[in-house]
């Protein structure tokens, strides 16, 4: 019996050398919330390195609880898990409202852990959500997704700073456009493996680029221990208070809707599609690993949407590359030195690589809704009103500073409310009264041609 890709073992080396490649693409989205919370609190570098080691580490284990699962957790698909960057604002709102900032990682910790647990509980209510997510949804979702990450990348490009001087510099932007080219290049002339891995070879050419300009900063591995635990409760026990566990579980709803947006790409990416049992394991991977991860001081985690555009670029399925990227997270949470040969990559260089990932993303989902039967007029709409509301919060950052901070937490994320506009829109326009009879047309600006009166 033939083994679906997704469930193929491939030999070690190309696991390796592709669990490396989903790592790398990954890494900054991981380190970024600990590296503003911690700077929010005031942390030391050592503690700032110890919450960072700690956030890879438990994003190991989210990795694996999703990847290869236990009982009915985890999704079973080629899913990277980390610290969802959702949870930063109600994060570092937690930290300013704290007297003694010492006391906001316990609090912050104690949020997540409630949400976490409220969140697998409700996990296989929310995946019954899986009937209102046909084509025309998944694919407006999906192209939200890419649409959404590519300003990172763009952001990547110019620096990590955006206050330093050579932020959006010549120099910035013309290493992240010759990593570009250097994969473009691998994947157009190259085949089999090299092709395969052609992002991670750009990472590491564009790497090498960026020394002669002073872009490649190898102070992090000289400063790196070589072995450390992410001490349980190294920053004191849990605490709970009413304001920031609601805050935190405001932003699971949000983190699992996109994730559930995330399977039903990913799914559809790897022609296995996901249906609502796999959702809701999928869903209590996430929930549980946001949980747990707390005790080795980590934060919230959620599938990171960045690796589902490389399984749709490099077309490599298997499961088990995601988990080998997992067991490289959990090595980096324990070998802090190993942790920062990642993070010796050049952001430009990371942007570089980031227009591939995350265009690919948005060009499944374009691919998704050309099955979805955009002849008919109603699933236009739909398609059209559901892009807008989701690219708000890229084109408008400052649309809803009207609204409360918890409301914002749901209106800034442009996947959630895309999500939510295309599922509403959808229900009205397919589902009821007479929405299923919409008229078929030629092109969007086209009229409806009248009905005669019978």
């Amino acid at each position: 019996m033939s083994v679906h890709p997704v469930d193929e073992k491939l030999p070690a080396l190309k696991m390796a050398t592709t669990g490396l490649q989903h790592v790398a693409a990954m890494y900054a989205g991981v380190v970024a919330p600990p590296l503003i919370v911690g700077a929010a609190i005031g942390l030391s570098p050592a503690d700032l390195t110890f919450l960072t080691g700690a956030c890879l580490f438990t994003a190991g284990l989210a990795t694996f609880l999703q990847t290869l699962g236990i009982w009915k957790i985890g999704a079973r698909l080629p899913f990277v898990n980390g610290v969802t960057f959702a949870g930063v604002a109600p994060m570092t709102a937690v930290v300013a409202s704290t007297d003694d900032t010492s006391d906001a990682l316990p609090v912050i910790f104690g949020a997540v852990i409630v949400a976490g647990l409220l969140g697998f509980l409700a996990a296989p209510f929310f995946s019954k959500a899986i009937r209102f997510f046909p084509p025309v949804v998944t694919g407006t979702v999906i192209t939200l997704i890419g649409v959404s990450l590519l300003p990172v990348a763009f952001g990547w490009a110019q620096g990590p700073d955006p206050a330093a001087r050579d932020y959006g510099s010549t120099t910035n932007l013309g290493l992240a456009a010759a990593t570009l080219g250097i994969v473009l290049l691998l994947r157009r002339f190259t085949r089999g493996f090299v092709k395969q891995v052609a992002v991670l070879i750009g990472l590491v050419a564009g790497t090498l680029l960026a020394i002669p300009f002073g872009a490649t900063d190898f102070g992090p591995v000289t400063d790196a221990a070589v072995v450390g635990f992410p001490t349980p409760f190294h920053f004191g026990a849990p605490r709970f208070q009413l304001a920031a566990n609601l805050s935190l579980c405001v932003v699971m709803v949000v983190s699992m809707t996109e994730s559930t947006a995330d399977m039903l790409a990913l799914g559809e990416i790897v022609e296995r599609p996901a249906d609502e049992r796999t959702i809701a394991a999928g869903l209590r991977a996430d929930t549980l690993g946001s949980a747990i991860s707390p005790l080795f001081n980590g934060f919230m985690c959620s599938a990171f949407a960045q690796n589902i555009g490389l399984v749709a670029m490099t077309r490599i399925r298997s499961r088990y590359v995601v988990a080998t990227g997992g067991a490289f997270l959990v090595l980096m949470g324990l070998c802090p030195m190993a942790a920062s040969l990642i993070a010796v990559v050049p952001r430009p260089v990371l942007g570089g690589a980031g227009v591939v990932l995350f265009g690919s993303v948005a060009a499944s989902g374009i691919q998704t809704l050309v099955k979805a039967g955009l002849d008919k007029d109603n699933n236009v709409l739909i398609v059209a009103v559901s892009l807008a509301v989701g690219i708000i919060p890229i084109t408008a950052p400052e649309f809803y500073h009207a609204f409360p901070e918890t409301a914002r937490i749901v209106l800034d994320s442009g996947i959630s409310t895309g999500c939510v506009a295309a599922v509403a829109l959808n229900l009205v326009f397919n589902h009821l009264g007479r929405g299923g009879d919409a008229q078929e047309v030629t092109h969007p600006m086209e009229a409806v041609p009248a009905q005669p009166i019978s």
